[in-house]
């Protein structure tokens, strides 16, 4: 049952509104929260439309390597890119207060080739300018190795040396929020990894073991005197989350499904802990059900991102696809060119997918375009591949495709065009496909009750 209650007006509602989120999760209320790890445009323009329908919270995060003091992979500084999710925001008409901004798997992940001393001090910046950005969920992730940690590399870092990192960076976030105006909001942290490097493992043959309640019990024991010894006994009451492995993973084609019998463990275990929840990364391509499933488990937050730019892409495929049908035969129509803009622009820059994807050329061709790992998502932004999709959506616009047409590609969107419920416009298309996947999440996490669009935000159709 849907009794979601939002918070309005003060400064710290969105923080107060998950942790109430989350607590109610602790408790055995079927509710929790999707956390969307994407810097693509299309992709948070639709899940603020999903949760302008739900009337809900909406959990924002970027990754370390994605966003960074010196720019990461999309060049964009965390004080950037809150103000780019504020711009998506203002653009849909989404209320800021409901927006909680995250950084995920943030410690020395972007530069674990460096020395340590020099890989944490820089985490230590990331987190900072996090924080001073107005991230008020923090995810300190320090189990990578760095260049000159002992040990067998193919091994976890040793939780001792992992959780007197995450308690340094703590200490930087504390600091960074110290130096805020009076009032500002507290930081909330989630402690604990996935163990795979963030992305999607690339193991196809065995699902990822789920976390052990001996290795989960002496994560949380030696964090937390690691918090303890540094004096951050108030930043500890302020962790909402741990971080563990339920046994979903996914990889080229292969999805490994969520087994509630596997976790059985898990869950008794957070129902006994009087607070903290967990937090489930690479939960994309899950079923509805087993997510469902996973949020009744206590797995409270569902982190999403992959799937997100994989509908994407499923969606300007199939509009380059009604392209060629719709105008081939018009004078004088350049074609977008979408799918070999974009071959072209991977090829260039084969960094972000070689390390992810094996075979022979026809297998790597495959992997490049239709892979559940979506290194695609990296290219988006590529000026090339940019103006091409541009292109693609002016053609559609200036030449509407008949929705019969429509309905051969991109056949859910084509029946609510026939409902009313969603206008023939490229953007809107691309968007209701991304909303497919939102939904699912929605549903799972108790902010709707049903799949159905139910009105209009802003006087505007929601498009979701």
């Amino acid at each position: 049952m849907r009794t979601r209650k939002q918070t309005r007006g003060s400064s710290g509602s969105a923080t107060t509104e998950l942790k109430r989120i989350l607590e109610a999760n602790q408790r055995g209320e079927h509710t929790g929260i999707y956390s969307v790890c994407s810097a693509n445009r299309a992709v948070l323009e639709a899940t603020m439309a999903q949760a302008l329908r739900d009337d809900s919270l909406l959990c924002i995060e970027s990754t370390s390597n994605q966003v960074n003091q010196y720019g990461g992979y999309t060049g964009q500084t965390a004080k950037d890119f809150a103000a780019f999710v504020g711009d998506v925001a203002r653009g849909m008409q989404f209320p800021a207060w409901r927006i909680v901004l995250g950084g995920d798997h943030l410690g020395p992940h972007a530069w674990r080739s460096e020395k340590a001393i020099e890989a944490v001090a820089k985490a230590r910046e990331l987190v900072k300018s996090c924080v001073r950005a107005g991230y008020t969920k923090i995810h300190l992730d320090a189990s990578m190795r760095c260049a000159d940690d002992g040990g067998d590399r193919q091994q976890p870092l040793e939780d001792r040396i992992v959780s007197a990192r995450a308690a340094e960076l703590c200490t930087a976030a504390e600091e960074a929020h110290k130096e805020m105006p009076r009032g500002s909001t507290a930081p909330l942290y989630v402690i604990g990894t996935d163990v795979p490097l963030p992305g999607g493992e690339q193991l196809e043959a065995l699902a990822p073991e789920t976390t052990s309640i001996t290795n989960l019990a002496r994560t949380i024991a030696i964090t937390k005197g690691a918090f303890a010894a540094r004096g951050l006994h108030q930043a500890w009451e302020r962790v909402i989350a741990v971080v563990v492995q339920p046994g979903v993973e996914f990889g080229d084609a292969t999805v490994f499904p969520y087994e509630a019998s596997r976790a059985k463990k898990l869950a008794a275990f957070a129902s006994a802990q009087g607070g903290r929840v967990y937090e489930a990364h690479s939960t994309d391509y899950q079923t509805p059900g087993a997510l469902k499933e996973m949020v009744r488990d206590h797995f409270a937050i569902l982190k999403v991102g992959p799937w997100l730019t994989f509908a994407y892409r499923e969606a300007v495929f199939a509009l380059e696809a009604v392209e060629k049908e719709w105008l081939g035969a018009a004078r004088g129509t350049s074609f977008s060119g979408v799918t070999d803009a974009l071959e072209a622009a991977m090829q260039e820059n084969p960094s972000h997918w070689k390390n992810y994807h094996h075979g022979d050329e026809a297998a790597l061709r495959i992997a490049r375009k239709y892979s559940y790992s979506d290194r695609s998502r990296y290219y988006w932004g590529v000026a090339k591949v940019r103006a091409a999709v541009e292109k693609l959506t002016q053609n559609l616009e200036e030449h509407t495709a008949p929705v019969s047409l429509l309905s051969q590609f991109l056949p859910n969107q084509a029946a609510k065009i026939r409902a009313g419920e969603l206008a023939n416009r490229p953007r809107d298309l691309i968007r209701s496909k991304i909303c497919e996947v939102t939904s699912v999440y929605s549903f799972a996490c108790g902010q709707s009750l049903t799949e159905k669009p139910r009105g209009r935000a802003g006087g505007r159709k929601t498009t979701c």
